[in-house]
């Protein structure tokens, strides 16, 4: 089956791909817009599904938008067909059912998958990653019966499940191969703050443990560390995620652990063709080369960006530059980052309220770069401003203060760019 009418078409449909899609009507767009996404739901926000588990997985309402939203703005939604080969040439997509869809314009929003996990026994039931909204409906499940739960992984995800756990009543060990936590979130000298504060609610945290297998009779029961031997009705994992770029890769579009997109996300390979989101790698200017930034706000800025610059906007002709910030609701721990950190920033801790506020500062050149926080949303809304405006703020500066303070004392500075 072939569909004739061009226009742009959209494989994935996760937020950046729903993204897409709603704002290029928004934009004036008046052609064809198709959405190919392989997974059976409507987009759907993924930040809940590692924080809400624990609640009945009949009530889990995460939809973006109703279906109604896209009959009602003529986007072809198509759920449950996978894209499997691009045909640059042709302007074509194939999918799995054989529908062939012609397109104007391609923007690729396939996303990341799981890093699976490369031990003996992974495959047993009770055994479980989390990334799509079944795999959280199966774990909400699982949540109402487990006492013993494995959490392999201390990054984001594993940390909002174990606290997830430990809230329904469960004993909950965190199994991280890194000495640390967050390695490549939060910096050395926040991490151990962020640890003590998981630690003090009950949840057992194994830093710098290997995971050697997962073992039971018909559903896992122990996990075998290289230190020692866990009881595990439940094992969570998350180790990473890993683009989806295979199929960009094999249209001959330019890849290397992501689709290679310019300054303004378009391929390198291909001008007709975008990709934005978690599969997109692409120059930033806080960064030392193309970087992929995993989160909301990632997906949600490119995706916004791309769209209007198909339809045309006045005001889309400079690069991506958006600020990255993320965050991460960690049972009563709220973890927010603005900006980003390199390995060789200079990094200062500051507490407030006897430590139950936290902001770590870092400086790049004695300049301000990236901050993190713990339980300080008006801390980290500050940095944001201050950051996406270019003020300089230097060690100095924030010596006796903050940066909340300099925003309310109406500091005003050279903008840097």
């Amino acid at each position: 089956m072939t569909s004739t009418a061009a226009g742009v078409v959209i494989v994935g449909g996760g937020q950046a791909g729903f993204t897409v899609a709603s704002t290029l009507r928004v934009s004036g767009y008046d052609a064809p817009v198709t959405v190919l996404a392989a997974e059976p739901h409507p987009p759907y926000q993924r930040p809940p599904l590692s924080k809400k588990a624990h609640t009945d997985p009949h009530d889990l309402r995460v939809e973006l938008v109703p279906e109604s939203f896209y009959r009602d703005r003529d986007i072809d939604l198509r759920l449950g067909d996978e894209t499997i080969a691009l045909d640059l040439a042709a302007h074509t997509a194939l999918t799995r059912t054989g529908t062939t869809v012609f397109y104007d314009h391609l923007v690729l929003a396939t996303g990341a998958r799981n890093r699976p996990l490369p031990v003996p026994g992974a495959e047993l039931p009770g055994v479980h990653a989390l990334r799509s909204l079944d795999e959280a409906l199966a774990i909400g499940r699982a949540l109402t019966t487990a006492r013993d739960v494995v959490v392999v992984g201390g990054g984001f995800i594993g940390l909002e499940l174990a606290r997830v756990a430990h809230a329904r009543g469960a004993r909950v060990t965190v199994v991280e191969l890194a000495d640390r936590l967050l390695g490549r979130a939060v910096s050395a000298e926040l991490e151990p703050w962020l640890r003590q504060r998981h630690e003090r609610a009950g949840v057992r945290i194994l830093t710098g443990t290997a995971v050697r297998a997962l073992e039971g009779a018909g559903r896992v029961e122990q996990v075998v560390t290289d230190h020692e031997v866990l009881p595990a009705d439940l094992v969570v994992y998350g180790i990473g995620a890993v683009p989806r770029d295979e199929l960009a890769g094999r249209a001959g579009l330019a890849v290397r652990d992501g689709v290679l997109v310019d300054e303004r996300l378009r391929s390198v390979t291909d001008p007709r063709v975008f990709a934005v989101g978690d599969c997109a790698r692409c120059p930033h200017p806080q960064a030392d080369g193309p970087v992929r930034l995993e989160s909301v706000q990632n997906a949600v800025d490119q995706g916004a960006l791309v769209a209007r610059r198909i339809a045309g906007s006045a005001d889309t002709a400079g690069p991506y530059r958006n600020l990255p910030w993320f965050w991460s609701d960690q049972g009563d721990v709220k973890l927010q980052i603005a900006g980003l950190r390199s390995n060789g920033d200079e990094v200062r801790v500051v507490p407030r309220d006897t430590a139950e506020r936290l902001a770590a500062y870092a400086f790049r050149d004695d300049l301000l770069v990236a901050v993190e926080t713990l339980n300080w949303p008006a801390e980290h809304l500050a940095a944001r401003r201050m950051l996406e405006r270019g003020t300089p703020v230097s060690a100095a500066d924030l010596a006796e203060t903050t940066l909340g303070a300099l925003a309310r004392a109406g500091r005003t500075a050279e903008v840097r760019r």
